[in-house]
């Protein structure tokens, strides 16, 4: 197996770390992209859609993507993801007058934007699960999560900036260069040494699905999303509905946070094994989310993110972990493909189904139900434990 003895924290470990700090702050940027959708006459369920149609293409997508990353190889899958969050951002550009006269176009935009985090977000697992050592792997994927969690920080922080002093324009130009630099920094890697000849590879996408532990894992990635998208695109208009100053305030300490306790909770859950950190971590994530109800202040909004945070720390390489440990490399693409596109499918129902209680019930009553959604998991899943264990 790749990775069987090769060091946990390789150049290539690194190199690809800073490909995904640049691609995730690029697409961290666009966080604060719902005020775009505000400015230009939206409402909250525009927000939704809008933001969850870049979540559905990436979950619609993942069967094409997933087989894409174990024929054609992760790093030329990254480069293809590359290239479109180069590209996209900049099209943005084209963007002016009211939002019901560019809504069919920029409906087209999020789908080919989606397409393209997907490609790069699910190779660049794809890539790490291949070189780290299989018996340090939560560790290691969890470490290299921080490069993803530290760039979503950066992300909103640049793009907050850009926007206050210069406006949207250079907000997208932000997250066009952040990609770039992405795009540069995983060009000089090889590919894992992965058997070109192993029959795994031709397992299909939803033959794998089906196995209980990666459904059930699925299941769960599922909940996680619509918990993520609460906080990816409603904090920003709820500290703007309670005159919250500093958004970024939020985002930066859920990155910190989380990156804070990857430190020590990969290593946590490569002893006592990741089902035994799971239901934790979905009560945490959870948590931090219906915390954010009672926040009416940066400091205040600022703890919510780091409860929330602490609970994707250990959420996000716990399951990803379960899901890759102890199967084959021919089929890694395809395993990472359905953990990230349940998240994304996740994501996008939350999007639309959190838009739209915004809308009729009020932001509140959207993170009430994004926080239960995450605990639920430990009611909906019992037996997909048990599976798991197996």
């Amino acid at each position: 197996m790749a990775g069987s003895t090769s060091p946990l924290y390789s150049p290539a470990f690194w190199a690809m770390s800073l490909a995904n700090f640049s691609t995730a702050a690029s697409f961290g940027v666009f966080f604060l992209f719902p005020l775009f959708i505000k400015a230009h006459g939206g409402s909250e369920s525009d927000i939704g859609i809008i933001m969850g149609v870049f979540a559905l293409a990436a979950t619609v997508c993942r069967p094409w993507v997933s087989e894409l990353i174990d024929r054609i190889g992760r790093r030329r899958s990254f480069t293809v993801g590359s290239v479109i969050m180069v590209v996209l951002p900049v099209v943005y550009l084209l963007l002016s007058g009211p939002l019901s006269g560019f809504y069919p176009g920029l409906v087209l935009m999020r789908i080919l934007h989606g397409i393209g985090m997907a490609l790069c977000f699910t190779a660049a697992f794809t890539f790490v699960a291949d070189i780290v050592p299989p018996a340090r792997l939560n560790e290691g994927i969890g470490i290299f999560g921080i490069s993803g969690l530290a760039g979503m920080a950066a992300g909103p922080a640049l793009a907050e900036f850009a926007l206050n002093h210069y406006g949207f324009d250079a907000m997208f130009v932000t997250a066009s260069l952040l990609a770039g630099v992405g795009l540069a920094a995983h060009l000089p890697l090889s590919e894992p040494l992965v058997d070109r000849q192993d029959p795994d590879r031709t397992i299909s996408f939803f033959r794998v699905l089906m196995r209980p532990k990666i459904l059930a894992v699925a299941l769960l990635a599922v909940l996680f999303g619509i918990g993520m998208a609460s906080a990816g695109n409603f904090v920003a208009p709820l500290a703007a509905a309670r005159s919250i100053l500093h958004v970024s305030l939020f985002f930066v300490a859920y990155s910190v946070a989380a990156v804070l306790v990857r430190l020590g909770g990969g290593r946590v859950a490569d002893r006592i094994g990741e089902v035994r950190v799971i239901p934790y971590a979905l009560v945490i994530t959870g948590g931090g989310l219906l915390f954010v109800t009672l926040a009416y202040h940066a400091w205040s909004l600022a703890l919510a993110g780091a409860v929330t945070g602490c609970g994707h720390g250990l959420l996000f390489p716990s399951l990803n972990s379960l899901a890759v440990r102890g199967e084959p490399a021919g089929i890694r693409g395809k395993i990472t493909g359905i953990y990230t596109g349940a998240l994304d499918g996740g994501n996008f129902a939350g999007s639309i189904l959190l838009g739209y209680i915004g809308e009729w019930l009020g932001l509140r009553a959207l993170f009430i139900v994004a926080g239960l959604a995450l605990i639920s998991g430990l009611i909906v899943i019992p037996g997909g434990f048990r599976r798991m264990k197996t």
